[in-house]
C-alpha cells in the first residue's frame, strides 16, 4: 500500500485552500451601493449551499489522505470530484439567474465568471473519469506503483485548476463587486484544510 500515501497528500495539500470561489471571497467591506448589495445579497443566498457542497467535497478527500486504502481514496475522490462539478454548475447557474452585477462591464464580469465556471465544472468531471479509471485492486508492486502514478497525475491536474480558477474568478471577487460579495454572510464559507 506504501506508495500512495505521500500522492494522496499532495491531492490533499492541492485542495487545502478550500474553494476557489470561497477562497477569493474573504475580507473586504462594501462602500455601500444598495443596487450592488442587493444583487450581491441575492447571488450568495442562491450559492451558499454549493460553496458549502465543494468544501465539504474536498474535506472529503483531505479526510482519506492519511489512509493508504486505495479503493476508499478512489471511491471518495471520485464522489469528490462530481460534487464539486456540480457545485460549480450550479454557481454558474445562480450567477446566469442572478444577471450582470450592477455595474460597468458588469455583463462581461457575467459572462466571463459564468464561462469559466463552466469550464471549471468540466474539469472536475474529467477528474472523476480519471479517478473512476483508476485499478485499485491490483496489490501487485506494479499496480500500486500504477496508482500511485495515477493520483499523481490527478493532483497536478487539480492543481491547475485551481489556478486556473482563481485567476477566472477575479472579475467577479475584485473591485466593488468583490467588495460587495464579501460582505455577504452567505457568500463566507469555511474553506477546507488538511489536518495535522
Amino acid at each position: 500500500m506504501e506508495g500512495t500515501n505521500p500522492v494522496n497528500k499532495k491531492l490533499a495539500a492541492a485542495l487545502s485552500g478550500g474553494a476557489v470561489l470561497v477562497m477569493a471571497l474573504s475580507g473586504c467591506s462594501d462602500d455601500g451601493n444598495k443596487e450592488l448589495d442587493n444583487w450581491a445579497k441575492s447571488l450568495c443566498g442562491q450559492i451558499k449551499p454549493q460553496l458549502e457542497k465543494s468544501v465539504k467535497a474536498q474535506q472529503a478527500i483531505i479526510a482519506t489522505a492519511a489512509d493508504g486504502n486505495r479503493e476508499e481514496i478512489k471511491k471518495v475522490d471520485s464522489a469528490s470530484f462530481q460534487a464539486s462539478a456540480d457545485a460549480y454548475t450550479a454557481i454558474a447557474g445562480a450567477l446566469e439567474k442572478a444577471g450582470p452585477p450592477p455595474v460597468d462591464d458588469g455583463e462581461k464580469i457575467q459572462n466571463d465568471t459564468v464561462k469559466e465556471l463552466n469550464a471549471a465544472s468540466k474539469a472536475y468531471e474529467d477528474l472523476k473519469k480519471q479517478s473512476d479509471a483508476m485499478d485499485a485492486k491490483d496489490d501487485s508492486p506494479e499496480g500500486v506503483m500504477a496508482f500511485s502514478d495515477d493520483l499523481k497525475k490527478i493532483a497536478d491536474e487539480l492543481g491547475k485548476i485551481q489556478d486556473e480558477g482563481a485567476d477566472a474568478l477575479k472579475s467577479l471577487t475584485e473591485g466593488e463587486v468583490g467588495k460587495a460579495i464579501a460582505a455577504q454572510p452567505d457568500c463566507k464559507v469555511e474553506s477546507a484544510s488538511p489536518s495535522s
